[in-house]
């Protein structure tokens, strides 16, 4: 399996842990927001890392490191994640996953077979605007709503989380998302940023205010215990 992106140390990415990030190539959606769009079109991948060589760094490593934060792209994607989650098990590091949420039968077997240990859902809109957000029209939301109905059994630790964009979300869009996640122990609100790397460079894209940053989370608030900003 090849990695196409490695952090070797992040203090942030895991809560509560002292871990490393991979990153794997490919997604099925579209994001025009999306910051890592190198990694979704297989001809703009980087050049990959070997991965033997991301195992012989957490080996040396042992000791210092909690946990791996796996990310992408959409990791499900990959047919040998499961084979790839389970050799880190067996290094004895906990894992986290960044996801979309599309691919509900791998998520929830990859929890089920105690490969995860924490989940970081991406929530990207309301169901009525997820297509908008994604970049695919008129997206079928059902496969996206399967994990959020599962997450929300509380099998795993696990947060939800959006990044808004002016120019894809309205506060509408913040009113549905509080009454689907409705029982979420946590929900991050993350401001976007323009750069030149988004998938989209020519959209007409923006950040929120920190005002309506804190009326989005003020929303979400309702329903979900722990609401917090990232990114302001």
């Amino acid at each position: 399996m090849n990695i196409y992106g490695f952090q070797k140390t992040t203090l942030l990415d895991f809560p509560g842990k002292v871990a490393c990030t991979v990153f794997f190539g490919g997604c099925n959606f579209r994001c025009p927001f999306c910051h890592n769009s190198s990694l979704v079109f297989p001809s703009e991948f980087p050049e990959p890392i070997n991965e033997d060589e991301f195992f012989d760094y957490i080996k040396k490593r042992k000791g210092i490191l909690d946990g791996v934060c796996i990310t992408g792209g959409e990791p499900l994607l990959s047919r040998d994640i499961a084979e790839f989650l389970c050799k880190i098990k067996n290094e004895g590091l906990s894992v986290k996953l960044d996801t979309n949420g599309s691919l509900p039968d791998r998520l929830e077997s990859a929890v089920i077979e105690r490969l995860v240990d924490y989940v970081a859902m991406d929530i990207k809109n309301s169901r009525k605007n997820y297509g908008k957000a994604v970049g695919i029209d008129n997206y079928d939301t059902s496969s996206v709503e399967k994990s959020v109905s599962f997450l929300l059994q509380k099998t795993v630790p696990f947060e939800f989380r959006t990044t808004a964009v002016k120019g894809i979300h309205e506060a509408f869009d913040f009113i549905d998302i509080a009454a689907w996640i409705q029982g979420a122990d946590s929900y991050y609100l993350q401001s976007f940023v323009k750069s030149g790397g988004i998938l989209d460079g020519e959209a007409e894209l923006s950040s929120f205010s920190r005002s309506e940053m804190e009326e989005f989370a003020k929303t979400v608030s309702e329903t979900v215990k722990n609401v917090e900003i990232r990114g302001i």
